[in-house]
């Protein structure tokens, strides 16, 4: 029996690729999963051979291939594909497993599984002859470096998100650091041996022995200073393994620095050594026997124990008789050196796939990235905004000042009344045939009706969904009348998504004061829109005529000035205009994709690196610069806007001190300014309600999506108590077969059929 630990397997089980990748590429991936069916058959095919591993040499191409076809795979698909991947904690195979949506979890699992098959096959190799001791040496230095290269190159990547349940402790940074060490510790341990066997000087063999000792000593700590949810995850065997092993070649070198004095004739400072690795090797024994490890570490050191005392009898006896040398404090002998030979040697496949599997042989080589593609829709996405918030907004919110100022002024009325005493301005005509083509009050009507239901839809799912928390509530009750539960209560579980409801109710409310206040501006206005629907004639006729005033010259200047300075505002509102025009124009033909490949094709040539889309902002940034100049244009606009606002007050004030009007001049007037008045209003209010439309859709997916994650909750709690009542009833049977005497119970094989329907382990109610 080997004396050296090997690292267990994390035992994994079938996982649905295909399903999870053509479900991906349909809603996603821009491809049809058709396309690359063989890609993903050959996937799942590639997986499969990865479930019941065994300690097999041959196996560690399966997963090196396996790995390096995941890092393709993870450079074009997301983490989280929605493909559930569970793998079981290592040393607890029959529990349930940590079952995760990320491909990166996988990625980590598969690597932590070729360092513990190195292990393996290093501990199975025969160490009786120096071979053995060679190719354990290599195994375990080829372990060493495995966990190296997932601690430091993948792990970084690898995050569980926040109120994740579960939690994959072997996978943490502490865990797979001691592990390393300890791989490490085993390598150093073969090199060791073989010095042993080999006859090297005792100085030499010391110094193995230290370094030894020391990499025990290193994985030990790490395990003692882990969080303790980390640390008792090992075995208590392992722990008294690693330390037992630590004493044992403290004693070694202790041992090894004894005979080298005797060599010398240094007898005192032997018998010191002695004494120290008697004392060493002692308290390993002891941590040994207490700890069950292994019979063969046991063994070798009684053995070794046997040994320093029998040559640390003699070594006292012929000093006391014959030389009479001085016995040094233990204190004061000098520390033993190291001589570190084992080094953490990662399999060069592993840091780059590509010797294994060249790029063209990737799987989905001719797909897209993720990273690349998503990086494409941000950019395209971040345009569109730019163009809408830096431009479209601003020229809006511009004209939208402009003319609150020309109402509050009453123009362009006032100038129109006088100058045309008889009929309808065109302007005003043009207005009223807009409302009356759009049938405007039928199409405020519309959409005043579409919206209360679409808030009753609303209001409904956001009910549907209370109801589905209510019937789960009242069958927990009822459930724990007739069993007992060790789980929350459901007003306790389900407090994430009561709270979540409580929102959304809140905002249906506000949504619904809005809805009143967009209601009572068209009961308000109803009157004066419906007048705009008017044909012509009628229209004219209720707008009140006057007779040609004669004005004076100075009220002519004005009137001419501030049409003028009217016809300015309209060309400043036509350059806005222009140049969304022209911003739009340049965004129909601009195709950032050939710059966002190039870049990815740099990327992809960094080794471990994961395509995220923020590695391409500097890109996106650099082809969203050429709308600067258009972002600029429009901000120089605006003090000219203002110039001629201010202009156009100070030229109505003289405009109305020079002018002599009639009543009737000023009733023409001011039921021009209430048509035009009216025509604002009913754009306001169709504006109001196309907001209030686009509102209520978007958050009517949203309440979907919560609907569905609260049915999803309630089917989790239901599989809980459907597995928790029969494993008691499975417990009940067994208790029945024993007459009384209670048989252990453990879970199921995930494999068995009893996973088909139920679900062991603790509440999944914070998944959503």
């Amino acid at each position: 029996m080997s004396n050296l630990l090997a690292v267990p397997f994390k035992k994994t089980y079938q996982i649905d690729v295909v399903g999870a990748a053509r479900n991906y590429l349909s809603e996603n991936g821009g491809t049809h999963p058709d396309a690359v069916k063989a890609d993903i058959k050959q996937w799942q095919e590639m997986r499969q051979k990865i479930v019941g591993l065994e300690a097999n040499a041959n196996r560690i191409n399966d997963i090196l291939n396996y790995h390096a076809q995941l890092t393709s795979i993870l450079s074009k698909f997301p983490v989280d594909i929605q493909l559930e991947i569970s793998y079981a904690p290592v040393f607890s195979p029959s529990v349930v497993p940590v079952t995760l949506r990320n491909l990166m979890f996988e990625r980590a699992a598969i690597i932590f599984n070729l360092g513990a098959l190195y292990s393996q096959v290093a501990a199975s190799e025969d160490r009786a002859n120096v071979d053995g001791i060679k190719r354990a040496a290599a195994y375990y230095q080829n372990a060493a470096g495995t966990l190296s290269y997932l601690r430091t190159a993948v792990l970084p990547n690898f995050s569980i998100p926040p109120g994740e349940e579960d939690s994959p402790l072997d996978l943490s940074e502490p865990f797979v650091h001691a592990l390393e060490y300890l791989t490490l510790a085993q390598a150093q341990e073969c090199f060791w041996q073989k010095a042993k066997i080999d006859n090297y000087k005792n100085n030499l063999v010391a110094k193995l022995a230290a370094a030894t000792m020391n990499l025990y000593k290193k994985s030990l700590t790490i395990i003692l200073e882990a969080n303790p949810s980390i640390k008792h995850v090992f075995p208590s065997d392992w722990l008294a393994h690693i330390e037992a092993k630590q004493y044992h070649f403290d004693a070694v070198a202790l041992y090894r620095k004894s005979r080298e004095e005797l060599e010398s004739s240094r007898y005192g400072p032997q018998i010191a050594y002695l004494s120290q690795a008697r004392s060493a090797v002692k308290k390993g024994y002891d941590i040994a026997r207490r700890g069950r490890v292994l019979p063969a570490v046991l063994n070798d050191m009684q053995s070794f124990q046997d040994t320093i005392q029998k040559e640390l009898s003699h070594a006292e006896r012929d000093n006391d008789l014959i030389y009479h040398h001085d016995i040094p404090n233990g204190s004061s002998l000098p520390a033993n050196q190291q001589a570190v030979v084992a080094q953490a040697t990662t399999p060069k496949e592993l840091t780059n796939p590509n010797l294994l599997v060249p790029s063209q042989e990737m799987l989905f080589a001719g797909l897209m990235g993720w990273g690349t593609r998503e990086a494409i829709n941000i950019y395209n996405d971040r345009r569109k905004n730019l163009i809408q918030e830096e431009l479209v907004t601003p020229a809006k919110e511009a004209k939208d000042t402009a003319e609150r100022l020309l109402q509050s002024l009453s123009l362009p009325a006032s100038l129109e009344a006088l100058e045309r005493p008889v009929g309808l301005p065109p302007s005003f005509l043009k207005k009223a045939e807009e409302v009356r083509l759009d049938n405007g009050p039928a199409k405020i009507e519309a959409a005043i009706t579409d919206i209360e239901r679409l808030a009753r839809q609303n209001s409904k799912l956001l009910n549907e969904a209370m109801d589905i928390l209510d019937q789960e509530a009242s069958e927990d009750e009822s459930t724990r009348q007739s069993m007992p539960l060790d789980r929350p209560l459901s007003h306790e579980a389900n407090v994430h998504l009561v709270d979540k409801e409580r929102r959304y109710r809140a905002i249906l409310e506000q949504a619904a004061t809005s809805d009143e206040t967009v209601q009572t501006k068209w009961d308000q206005w109803e009157r004066n829109i419906t007048e705009l629907t008017w044909d012509e004639s009628a229209l004219e006729a209720s707008i009140p005529s006057s007779t040609k005033q004669t004005q004076s010259g100075e009220t002519e200047k004005h009137a001419r000035n501030l049409r003028t300075l009217l016809e300015a505002l309209d060309d400043i509102h036509e350059d806005r205009n222009n140049l969304i025009r022209r911003a739009e124009s340049l965004a129909g033909v601009d195709d950032v994709q050939p710059r966002i490949l190039k870049a990815a094709t740099g990327f992809e040539r960094l080794a471990d690196s994961e395509i995220h889309p923020a590695m391409f902002e500097d890109v996106s940034n650099e082809e969203l610069a050429k709308y600067d100049k258009f972002i600029q244009w429009m901000k120089d606009l605006d003090p000219k806007q203002e110039d001629i606002l201010n202009s156009i007050q100070s030229e109505n004030e003289l405009f109305l001190q020079s002018r002599k009007d009639s009543e009737t001049v000023k009733e023409r007037e001011h039921a021009l300014q209430s048509l035009d008045l009216s025509y604002h209003k009913y754009k306001e209010i169709i504006h109001n309600l196309e907001e209030g439309i686009n509102f209520y859709n978007d958050l009517s997916a949203i309440l979907l999506q919560f609907k569905e994650s609260c049915r999803q909750w309630s089917v989790e709690r239901k599989h809980e108590i459907h597995s928790l009542s029969r494993l008691v009833q499975s417990l009940t049977v067994d208790d029945d077969k024993t007459h009384g005497s209670r048989s252990k119970k453990t879970l199921p094989d995930l494999n068995s059929g009893e996973w088909e329907e139920s679900s062991f382990g603790v509440p999944h109610h914070h998944k959503t």
